[in-house]
């Protein structure tokens, strides 16, 4: 492989923590993590910091809180990095076209759904509620949209009868890992070329609610299993 691309990673809960131990385990350079600033968890409401950042913090890599990834401090700092690329693990918000054009390679997302299928924040539960057999990953390069960009590469993954959104998540995690490290492989030698996403077969996969969870108990014996196991 050609030399490592210096990298900047994004994200903030468990499930981007395999992602960032892949690429700091890669050929590739970690210069910093950007995560979302600390946030009031449990009853005390103390503020707890993301296991991105933890994970980080174990690392000893340099941490980025933002509150908003346009920041001035921000994008100063990331201009400074430099960064070939930043790959994202559901870092928690919307980037600016501009910020989007610090790194050369642009800000790669890992996303768990087989894209344009459940583009939004929930993608996982809201495939086990829907009923789908089968799921995956994606990586693609983020635009201006909502998980809208050109897809780098894919993996699929069966949903089991039996799998709840924490199972199934998991499990993502650790493939979608490998994937993105590839795609990042794949980017540094220069062998991969975004390819459009397709018209059809967009879903959208919006953050879920209270209500959304709420149990319809006249409901289909079916129904009733895949939102319980979605919420899960």
């Amino acid at each position: 492989m050609s030399a490592g691309l210096r990298l900047v990673f994004a994200g903030t809960p468990a499930a981007a923590v395999p992602s960032l131990r892949a690429l700091v385990d890669s050929p590739h350079e970690v210069l910093a993590v950007v995560t979302r600033p600390d946030a009031p968890k449990g009853r005390g409401r103390g503020l707890v910091r993301s296991a991105v950042g933890l994970a980080a913090d174990e690392l000893g890599l340099p941490v980025l809180t933002p509150a908003h990834p346009r920041d001035d401090d921000f994008v100063a700092a990331l201009s400074e990095l430099a960064p070939d690329c930043v790959p994202v693990v559901a870092y928690g918000a919307l980037v600016p076209p501009p910020v989007l054009g610090i790194p050369r390679l642009g800000w790669v997302n890992l996303h768990f759904s087989l894209l344009p299928a459940w583009r939004g924040a929930a993608p996982v539960q809201r495939a086990i509620i829907a009923g789908d057999e089968l799921t995956g990953a994606t990586t693609f390069v983020l635009d201006q949209g909502m998980d809208t960009g050109p897809v780098l590469g894919t993996l699929t993954e069966a949903i089991a009868p039996r799998d709840t959104a924490g199972d199934l998540l998991e499990r993502l995690a650790v493939a979608g890992a490998e994937l993105l490290r590839a795609t990042m492989d794949g980017l540094a030698m220069g062998r991969l070329t975004p390819v459009a996403q397709m018209a059809d077969g967009v879903s959208l996969a919006p953050k879920l609610t209270v209500a959304d969870a709420r149990v319809d108990w006249h409901a289909p014996a079916m129904h009733i299993d895949r939102l319980i196991r979605g919420c899960t």
